[in-house]
């Protein structure tokens, strides 16, 4: 019966931390987007083809030998 004394009010205490750690990433962004870093893996960002390897003031790649070449 007494470690009940010290095992509830540690129960309590873990649950109020988790949910304070949810809260704190809700409010910070860290579920505002889902799908992009799922798809992220997909795509090598080496291909030069690749929308994050254009550069957006020239529409090209930064560099052509960024890629090595398919075989």
């Amino acid at each position: 019966m007494p470690a009940l004394y010290v095992m509830i009010p540690a129960a309590l205490l873990l649950v109020g931390v988790a949910v304070y750690i949810f809260f704190w990433a809700v409010d910070s962004g860290q579920y505002d987007d889902l799908e992009s870093p799922a798809h992220s893996i997909l795509f090598d960002d080496q291909d030069p083809r690749h929308q994050a390897a254009v550069n957006p003031e020239e529409g090209a790649a930064p560099d052509d030998k960024a890629a090595p070449p398919r075989a």
